[in-house]
């Protein structure tokens, strides 16, 4: 996929996620299904996700290159990087990212400013990952905690995919 098409994935699966949560009852964003997260926490979830990327972005290239070395491989598609990410959430079921093992306490009164929160995260990243060049995308690793290191190129796509996948979860337990 080209900068451009990633950009696009990106926007369009945060708009689905954003008109079902204008839809979607007031009460449910603090009552969730049994055990399972409520759509705040969902929410949070993909903004502190989203937030770490953000941040890793920033870092050095010669840090990034140091720390987790350069791509020695082709790229992995949009299907291979959501087929991939979904067997190892089978095999690792009831896994928690350690970045969400701390939820705050989700208020009503909180709702606009998370989704706010979460829109102004996915245009940071827009306009960090629009800074990156095309080759860099591909040469550049980052660590995902389920599936190794990806090329930046990689995360990004799979950060679009994680907005669906949530959207998922959240359309089928409501």
């Amino acid at each position: 996929m080209t900068k451009t098409e990633v950009i696009e994935i990106l926007i369009q699966k945060h708009q689905i996620l954003y008109e079902w949560l204008e839809s979607h009852p007031n009460e449910n964003w603090v009552k969730g299904p049994e055990g399972k997260w409520n759509t705040g926490e969902h929410v949070i979830h993909l903004i502190q996700s989203e937030n770490a990327l953000n941040k890793a972005l920033w870092l050095p290239k010669f840090y990034l290159k140091y720390k987790f070395g350069t791509n020695n491989r082709d790229n992995r598609t949009y299907n291979q990087i959501v087929r991939k990410y979904q067997e190892k959430l089978a095999d690792n079921p009831g896994v928690v990212a350690n970045i969400s093992k701390k939820m705050p306490t989700i208020k009503l009164t909180n709702k606009i400013s998370y989704i706010t929160k979460l829109e102004k995260e996915k245009m940071k990243l827009i306009n960090i990952f629009q800074k990156w060049t095309e080759c860099d995308l591909d040469t550049f690793l980052l660590p995902h905690p389920l599936l190794g290191r990806m090329t930046i190129r990689e995360i990004v796509i799979w950060t679009a995919y994680h907005t669906e996948h949530h959207y998922k979860i959240l359309k089928s337990s409501y």
